[in-house]
């Protein structure tokens, strides 16, 4: 069993995704997960049947259970059993398949209108893996298909863990970060952190066209505890707010999750 294995067999990721921070990211994602999925019915003339997602990394099946359940052909591609496992328990509507982001041999060229990466691009340190990733997601995706990539910033985890928890001496000393304060594969054995520079240059080698870039969550996991403390109508204002900045540059290298959101050219 890999080490990936090992921690998602433990590993609440539906937890996460209904605690306050992570109502952010999955509301926010889902925001803009429909807008292009609208789009696309609108340019393609089909309806929402017709529409093929294939959810990459799909973990438990936040989103494609909840896409599947409005009416999407969802396809999802799982690589750690358990959460498979539970993804199927869960819910017959999604096809679901035990799979590598890094080999989607299962399906054909230019067969789905949206693709959604994320989770492996969180957990593949080597950029040739990342690249690899990307570029299979756009394999499989029609000329106008839409991917949406996300990321583990490498600013929030440099100020909760090497500044806010105390760990900066350490980090420095064995080169978890370099010399421009930036993670290194010795950061974290199973999350990659990047920069907004990283993305771009990803973007350009595999041929992919940025449209837009969002900041999934924000604030969000800076403030847990305080996000868990305000009422039902306080956390509402404090979602609206972030609707309302998460499309903003200054905000974005910050966030603990980015999602870039890409065509093929």
């Amino acid at each position: 069993m890999t080490n990936l294995e090992e921690y998602y067999n433990k590993f609440n990721e539906d937890k996460r995704l209904n605690s306050r921070h992570g109502q952010v990211e999955f509301r926010t994602s889902m925001r803009y997960i429909r807008r292009y999925l609208e789009e696309i019915a609108v340019l393609s003339g089909r309806e929402k049947g017709q529409i093929k997602i294939l959810d990459i990394g799909a973990g438990t099946g936040r989103y494609s259970i909840a896409l599947a359940e409005e009416g999407y052909d969802v396809s999802a591609v799982e690589l750690v059993r358990h959460n498979l496992g539970r993804l199927k328990a869960k819910c017959s509507l999604v096809k679901a398949y035990q799979g590598n982001a890094l080999r989607l041999k299962r399906f054909e060229d230019e067969t789905f209108d949206m693709a959604l990466l994320f989770g492996p691009l969180y957990h593949l340190h080597k950029e040739e893996d990342k690249l690899k990733a990307l570029t299979e997601a756009k394999r499989v995706l029609r000329k106008d298909g839409v991917l949406l990539a996300a990321y583990v910033m490498n600013e929030f985890s440099v100020i909760t863990y090497a500044f806010k928890e105390r760990h900066i001496r350490e980090a420095l000393e064995t080169g978890m970060l370099d010399t421009s304060f930036h993670c290194t594969e010795k950061a974290n054995k199973l999350y990659s952190m990047v920069r907004l520079e990283d993305m771009e240059r990803l973007n350009k080698k595999a041929g992919l066209r940025r449209v837009q870039i969002i900041s999934a969550d924000g604030a969000a996991n800076y403030i847990r505890p305080f996000l868990n403390s305000l009422e039902e109508e306080e956390f509402e204002y404090f979602l609206a707010y972030h609707l309302a900045t998460c499309e903003r540059m200054d905000l974005m290298g910050a966030a603990g999750h980015t999602v870039d959101i890409l065509r093929k050219y």
